[in-house]
């Protein structure tokens, strides 16, 4: 029986959550929780990400089982992408993460100012 004590975090667990919770994953996930989007809605919701970014990031999450791509037979074709029943599954625990980030933020602030006085006056 597995406890606490032995979840241990092992290589293929760190690449799963390095590529679900990078940078532009979150953002992504946060928009395709609302609605299914095409590629192009996704860049004007995420405006700093570039298309190179954003390509590499949904694929990562495709790849995962996280989201899905769906071709839509219209002129031109288009492609629309939605979280899939995993990928909603993450909505909790990336809100657990928020909430601590968010409850915390001001300590974290200290102990950075704390850190950077150290560092600027060696000791």
């Amino acid at each position: 029986m597995d406890t606490a004590d032995d979840v241990r975090i092992e290589v293929p667990h760190r690449e799963l959550l390095d590529q679900v919770l990078d940078k532009w994953s979150l953002s992504v996930l946060n928009e395709l929780c609302e609605r299914p989007c095409r590629f192009n809605e996704l860049r004007r919701a995420i405006p700093q990400v570039t298309q190179k970014s954003l390509t590499a990031t949904l694929r990562r999450l495709e790849r995962n089982g996280v989201i899905e791509r769906e071709v839509v037979s219209t002129r031109p074709v288009a492609v629309r992408y939605r979280i899939t029943p995993l990928g909603k599954t993450l909505r909790h625990p990336i809100d657990v993460l928020l909430a601590w980030a968010t409850q915390n933020m001001p300590v974290v602030e200290r102990a950075r100012e704390d850190f950077d006085e150290r560092e600027e006056t060696g000791r």
